[in-house]
């Protein structure tokens, strides 16, 4: 799949950690209840793409899973793109920012969750930025 970011390898290494270089370009994951975000909560802001700024989430979309990782019912629309995963010997559902094709995590349905969609988006913490406001932070502070 063809993503608008088209940055090589060498220049996502670049601007990335060795560990969202791993997580987001080679489709890893962090440990359960490592990340920043797994028990941070806040009303209102939006969850944005570590690797490229893109927004995801919204922060009114985060609910506690206790699965280990950041959860969500939704994302933002058109935001994040959906792949079939066969690796660990199952069929799952790849969730990647629609913008730069970075690996967030995955999507699973029907576990009963008391949420409007019935999904859990279970994404890496290491994936995501988080902004304050309704809006995700220019580059550069403007």
């Amino acid at each position: 799949m063809s993503y608008p970011d088209q940055r090589t390898p060498d220049e996502w290494r670049a601007v990335l950690t060795k560990e969202q270089f791993r997580i987001l370009r080679e489709k890893g994951t962090e440990p359960p209840g490592s990340g920043k975000y797994d028990k941070f909560f806040s009303e209102s802001g939006v969850y944005t793409c570590a690797g490229c700024n893109a927004p995801l989430y919204k922060a009114n979309h985060k609910f506690k899973s206790g699965c280990g990782w950041p959860a969500y019912f939704d994302s933002i629309p058109g935001a994040v793109t959906r792949h079939t995963d066969n690796s660990w010997g199952m069929e799952r559902t790849e969730i990647c920012c629609a913008n730069c094709g970075g690996h967030l995590g995955h999507v699973f349905k029907g576990e009963g969750y008391p949420t409007p969609t019935d999904e859990r988006h279970c994404v890496n913490s290491i994936s995501l930025n988080f902004s304050p406001e309704d809006r995700p932070a220019q580059e550069g502070g403007k």
